[in-house]
């Protein structure tokens, strides 16, 4: 008996060793398609890699501002990665953004984040949101969300700004040299020409246009990419973002990276706008309010992957306990044996249902601004296959 197990080991072993020899090939095989040969004068910790994505996801610069948002299938999503070197490296993952500014914002249009705040608290000092405190040290750029100012303004550079997901433009006036932050549109480079036309499109250029901006009439003029100007002269179909709800206020809604908005219709006569939002939600909007055309910048935004723990510390996001994991004394699942909430819905932990739990919306009081309200539950599931 002892001399078959021994046979019997042996020839596991040698199958072993081819199996671990090819499977080695193979691995070494895709390692050098993917990490070039690394010499001792040029190593490289970091590589690019494209993937299809699991979503539809808005990743594309849009030649022409007007059209219609792109087929996203088709789309990869390109990521940068890096070698395991340590092990919080290994899952991370980053959007590549190499024409960002390197240096530190301007100083001039920004102001110290401090105060007890940071942590979630209100005016009082008591926490009215968790799982918020810590982090890097930050100043606020102040982003100019009215854009009153016209004439033409040169992009100076392109920043990432700590306090958004999108990224933000230095802009300077060309008649009085002022700057100013803008939320920047996906595709828009230091060099670019923006111009807002929100207290009035010019006559001459009104007249040219037969009352509507013609993109194809404007490509040889200007990049309309970044510009803002009232939804009355924004064709249907174009792909907006920084929407604004009233003539004279600051923008509301598509503020975050990759957003964007498609007008769908207008009535002059009753003075709306109809625009719809990327949640499926179709909403009215007044006539003479403002938007942007194009996509709001760094689009790749959701398909990070911080790699550890700490990287989420550094951005003053705190850990998150489940209820289940607490005592009872601490949370109404905690307590029992084993992963048990006692047979309960889902709750706070001061007992307020959380997954379809208490209903807010008041029946009857519709908003009077949506055309069609976003799909929710059944719908929503049926949407997405």
């Amino acid at each position: 008996m002892l001399i078959g197990s021994t046979s019997i080991a042996r020839l596991l072993s040698r199958s072993c060793n081819s199996i671990s020899n090819a499977s080695t090939s193979r691995i070494l095989g895709s390692t050098a398609a993917v990490y070039p040969t690394l010499s001792s004068s040029n190593r490289n910790y970091a590589t690019a890699v494209e993937s299809s994505p699991t979503s539809s996801i808005p990743i594309s610069s849009f030649e022409s501002p007007f059209a219609k948002p792109p087929d996203r299938s088709e789309e990869t999503i390109r990521m940068r990665t890096y070698k395991p070197r340590t092990p919080g490296v290994r899952h991370l993952r980053r959007p590549i953004n190499d024409h960002l500014w390197k240096g530190k914002p301007y100083l001039a249009l920004t102001i110290p984040r401090k105060g007890h705040g940071l942590g979630g608290r209100n005016n009082s000092g008591r926490i009215t949101v968790r799982h918020r405190g810590g982090g890097h040290k930050r100043r606020i750029r102040t982003v100019d969300f009215s854009r009153f100012a016209g004439g033409p303004h040169t992009v100076d550079r392109i920043e990432y700004d700590p306090g958004r997901s999108a990224h933000i433009a230095l802009i300077t006036s060309k008649d009085s040299g002022k700057k100013s932050y803008i939320l920047a549109a996906d595709g828009l480079r230091a060099g670019d020409k923006v111009q807002s036309y929100r207290g009035g499109v010019p006559a001459d250029l009104l007249a040219s246009m037969g009352g509507v901006i013609d993109p194809g009439m404007l490509a040889a003029k200007t990049a309309w990419r970044g510009n803002c100007l009232p939804l009355r002269y924004i064709p249907i179909g174009a792909v907006i973002h920084a929407v604004a709800t009233i003539p004279n206020g600051p923008a509301k809604f598509c503020r975050a990276a990759g957003t964007y908005a498609t007008v769908v219709a207008k009535d002059e006569g009753r003075g709306f706008a109809i625009v719809r939002l990327q949640s499926g939600e179709v909403r009215r909007f007044m006539i003479d309010a403002a938007a942007t055309v194009g996509v709001v910048s760094n689009p790749t935004w959701r398909h990070r992957q911080l790699g550890k723990a700490g990287r989420s510390r550094w951005l003053g996001i705190r850990p998150t306990v489940r209820g289940v994991a607490m005592n009872a004394c601490d949370h109404p699942h905690g307590g029992g044996r084993g992963k048990s909430k006692g047979n309960r819905h889902p709750v706070s932990p001061w007992g307020i249902p959380t997954k379809s739990g208490y209903k807010t919306r008041k029946v009857g009081k519709k908003n009077p601004w949506v055309v069609t309200e976003r799909p929710r539950g059944k719908e929503k599931k049926e949407k997405k296959v």
